[in-house]
């Protein structure tokens, strides 16, 4: 029975033995077996290179026999082999995570091509060229970065959130508007939301750190924080999520599992209330976070965009 891949990593995949064992050792232990059978793919793709490489450079007539060609088949081969089960070239690593991606692992040594049937195809001989034409200039590409969505106006801030806000509202019993108002006061409308390091944008429109529990990906950004009413520069991790529809759901679980905002959860209408259950349970540090988030509330802003 074959216990791992190293039971064949010495055996070349040209040996009709070999492919034998590893189909067995495939349908056995797919793990194992994917990525022996890999390791042997990327053995015959650079003996293929070697081949082509000598195939294509002119030969030496004192050396150009049977027997030499017959040895330096041999060495090929075992240096290929080397090759392909240590660091490799990269293709073995390759194929390893293209099949698993695809549940192609047990069937993968049915589907390997017959070696005599794989192309050869000769290299061009070395050509002399100029250094000018050799070395070409190496361009970086810029990468693509996803950029906060730009809102332009509290109208725009409300119009796009409201149906993620009332969905949030109606579970937490409170009006949606207030949370419109609270994460208006934590992203300022919108135009400081918490970005990644490559700017890419978190969503998070409420401010929730990542704990120990968080599992997800998160955004490190320096904020304001209070220590015995004294504000304080701290660099803290902040939850980051892939929408705002997202942010709007953890926002609501938060406040619905944790037992210390129970207070918070069916305010109703009761804008003052909603503020001052939320600073009351520790949502945030500023002493004077109520009294912001109320202003924000009853804005002349929040009205505009709410009549809008």
């Amino acid at each position: 029975m074959i216990s791992s891949s190293q039971d064949i990593s010495t055996q070349f995949a040209l040996d009709t033995q070999s492919v034998g064992k590893l189909r067995l050792q495939a349908k056995q232990n797919p793990d194992a077996g994917l990525k022996a059978v890999a390791q042997q793919f990327e053995g015959i793709f650079l003996n293929m290179m070697l081949k082509g490489m000598r195939d294509g450079l002119p030969g030496n007539p004192i050396f150009d026999n049977d027997q030499s060609k017959l040895y330096t088949q041999m060495f090929d081969q075992q240096l290929s082999q080397k090759l392909s089960t240590g660091k490799g070239i990269g293709l073995a690593d390759m194929i390893i995570k293209q099949m698993s991606r695809q549940g192609l692992a047990p069937d993968v040594v049915d589907q390997m091509p017959a070696v005599e049937n794989l192309p050869l195809h000769p290299l061009p001989k070395p050509v002399a060229l100029n250094p000018a034409q050799v070395v070409a200039p190496i361009v970086v590409p810029t990468p693509v970065v996803e950029k906060a969505p730009a809102i332009s106006s509290a109208q725009e801030f409300v119009d796009s959130l409201w149906p993620h806000a009332g969905e949030a509202g109606k579970t937490l019993g409170v009006s949606p508007h207030f949370l419109l108002g609270q994460a208006a006061l934590e992203s300022g409308w919108g135009q400081r939301q918490i970005l990644a390091a490559d700017g890419k944008n978190s969503y998070n429109l409420f401010g929730i750190k990542a704990g120990n529990n968080w599992t997800g990906d998160v955004a490190a950004v320096t904020t304001t924080e209070y220590q015995n009413g004294v504000p304080q520069k701290k660099t803290e991790l902040f939850r980051a999520y892939s929408s705002y529809a997202e942010s709007f759901r953890d926002y609501t679980r938060l406040l619905q599992n944790n037992s210390r905002y129970q207070s918070v959860v069916g305010q109703g209408s009761d804008a003052a209330g909603f503020a001052r259950a939320l600073q009351d349970s520790g949502y945030a540090t500023d002493p004077h976070y109520a009294d912001k988030l109320t202003r924000v509330l009853n804005s002349q802003t929040m009205r505009q965009a709410l009549m809008g």
